[in-house]
């Protein structure tokens, strides 16, 4: 699939973001601030800019991860952090982590942080539940917490697309994983565990895009499930573009080109492990 101009966005802001999930340094923020695991960390530093969510909102607006899996996690954390508390430490540990791994990402930030204020401030928040409650969070006056914040938006913005897209193509959480692993996008045994299904679950879905004609016996795509996944994507890409509307021609490619660099520094360093379970490939272009 030739990239999309908003694809290229996501492909050059989404190892900004990802520092949070793979970088050492941000990887201990549950433990940073009271809770319990990586996991519990995870759902509390997704959810908190929705404030004290619960399992139910947290697993519809996350999309594909097991509900015994969030319920484990939330409103738990509540009780050790508050949203607030996580708020603070998420933006204070993806900084440093930023800061020493793209050596002047501080010129960086001054340079894209206007034009990714100005994508993010224009894009509309109906129907988009993770993208609106980070959008109230992005001013601060760190520039590098700033640059992290507005990226955290652009890729929270496309999931949000991405997630009403799978529900638009009639795929629940499991049949969309599945899809995604039999396509090669992700690995299955690792996506199964990680998002929390079990075998039993993983099984029946099988059956199911079996018999949907999505998936063949051994589980492999079939030429209508590759065509289903490219039609989410082409979709994910469609509904992402909004983003770039108040950008001219000319602002677009400053933005991307003057992105480029820091994300193939992250790639470059083995911080984003491949494949990983958010699809991210290693390419930025």
């Amino acid at each position: 699939m030739t990239p999309t101009r908003s694809r290229t966005l996501w492909l050059r802001t989404e190892p900004l973001h990802a520092v949070i999930y793979f970088d050492e340094r941000c990887r201990g923020l549950g433990r940073a601030v009271g809770l319990k695991g990586f996991w519990m960390g995870y759902f509390a530093a997704r959810t908190a800019p929705m404030g004290r969510v619960g399992s139910a909102v947290a697993t519809a607006a996350l999309g594909v991860f097991a509900p015994g899996m969030v319920a484990r996690a939330l409103p738990s954390a509540w009780e050790y952090a508050s949203p607030d508390r996580v708020l603070q430490e998420r933006a204070r540990l993806t900084a440093r982590a930023l800061r020493q791994l793209v050596p002047g990402v501080d010129a960086l930030a001054s340079a894209v942080n206007p034009l990714l204020a100005a994508v993010v401030e224009d894009a509309p928040a109906l129907a988009r539940p993770l993208f609106a409650a980070n959008r109230d969070l992005y001013d601060r006056a760190d520039p590098v917490e700033r640059l992290w914040h507005l990226t955290t938006c652009v890729r929270e913005f496309r999931g949000d697309a991405h997630v009403t897209a799978l529900a638009d193509h009639g795929l629940d959480a499991r049949e969309a994983l599945a899809l995604a692993a039999a396509t090669g996008r992700v690995n299955a045994d690792g996506i199964r565990r990680d998002r929390g299904w079990s075998e039993e679950e993983w099984a029946a879905t099988a059956d199911l895009m079996r018999d949907r004609g999505l998936v063949d016996a051994s589980g492999a795509a079939t030429e209508q499930g590759r065509t289903e996944r490219q039609l989410i994507e082409a979709d994910t890409d469609r509904l992402a573009a909004r983003l770039l509307r108040p950008l001219s021609e000319t602002e677009t490619e400053g933005l991307l080109t003057a992105l480029e660099p820091a994300t193939r520094k992250i790639l470059d360093q083995d911080i984003v492990p491949f494949p990983n379970p958010i699809g991210l490939p290693r390419t930025v272009s």
